[in-house]
């Protein structure tokens, strides 16, 4: 931390020029924070408080009760009600985030956190119809953001399975096999009533596996659906500012702004993943130093661009 700035002054540097990933642990640590302040304020007023909190920020398995609330199947992805709960998950948070921004753009990783994080709640869900069990062993709440991260890291694994990381900084192993050991694990203790949503960990893992499938597609999960939600975004924007159609002035001359197709789009992407991937496979052959300043430069504004 730099001694020119202090704490809180650190916190708004690292927000605005930390990345998503960053970004994400921010918002994840202020939920937990809101939500300690009104369990506290529960405490000391004796009041029902405490339940609302409960309802509002935890995903009941109950389906009943969900369809009754479903915004929880968003908030429960944000929500950690312990602190080691939230420690861990933000660790694991930040190193598959951060790494995950080096291989793909930004508004994949926020689509692939959110759409995993959904899915492994719903998996949840079912799992908590089709096995009544679970509701005996291990209640019926489910909260934290685990199920989004295994999503990111099971992505990162299965697109980059030969990348290695070093367990405690000594061991080297690589990613595919650490992400399929996490799975293996999620299996093996289906219904164990240990505390865990393991579930939604294997539906977040299904998610991340299911999003690099055909990458630079049309029909990409994560491309289909941030296409869906431009075109919503597009058609409200157009709806409430009164214009059909966006037009400039050149020359005394009116045209039509151009807009790029979504073939053109996805062309573009894919030319600049194929660059990408070319120079990741030149790094883990030779080094980051062999790469020349044009490739160091595309691959800065890659990760800033998103």
């Amino acid at each position: 931390m730099s001694t020119d700035r202090t704490f809180i002054d650190e916190l708004k540097y690292q927000f605005r020029h930390g990345g998503v990933t960053v970004k994400l642990i921010f918002i994840n640590v202020a939920v937990f924070l809101f939500i300690q302040v009104l369990l506290a304020l529960s405490r000391l007023t004796v009041n029902e408080q405490a339940d609302f909190v409960t309802n509002f920020f935890s995903l009941n398995s109950d389906f009943p009760i969900f369809i009754t609330r479903p915004y929880t199947i968003i908030t429960s992805i944000f929500s950690h009600f312990t602190i080691l709960h939230l420690l861990f998950n933000m660790l694991f948070l930040y190193f598959s985030g951060n790494l995950f921004e080096q291989l793909f753009d930004k508004s994949r990783l926020i689509y692939t956190y959110v759409l995993g994080g959904v899915l492994g709640g719903l998996f949840e869900l079912l799992a908590h119809s089709i096995f009544p069990a679970l509701k005996i062993s291990q209640g019926s709440l489910i909260v934290g953001a685990s199920g989004s991260i295994m999503a990111l890291f099971t992505a990162l694994a299965f697109y980059r399975p030969n990348i290695e990381v070093r367990l405690f900084n000594i061991f080297p192993l690589k990613l595919i096999y650490l992400a399929l050991f996490f799975i293996l694990m999620d299996i093996i203790t289906l219904g164990v009533n240990d505390g865990t949503a393991h579930f939604a960990h294997l539906g977040g893992a299904l998610f991340g596996v299911w999003s690099i499938q055909k990458l630079n597609s049309s029909t990409n999960v994560v491309v289909f659906v941030q296409s869906i939600f431009n075109n919503m975004m597009n058609f409200f924007r157009n709806l409430f500012s009164g214009n059909k159609k966006l037009r400039v002035k050149k020359g005394g001359k009116t045209r039509s702004t151009q807009f790029k197709t979504d073939e053109d789009y996805n062309l573009e992407k894919k030319r600049k993943q194929e660059k990408t991937d070319a120079i990741l496979d030149k790094i883990s052959k030779s080094g980051y130093e062999s790469l020349t300043k044009a490739e160091k430069d595309f691959l800065f504004n890659q990760g800033n661009n998103g």
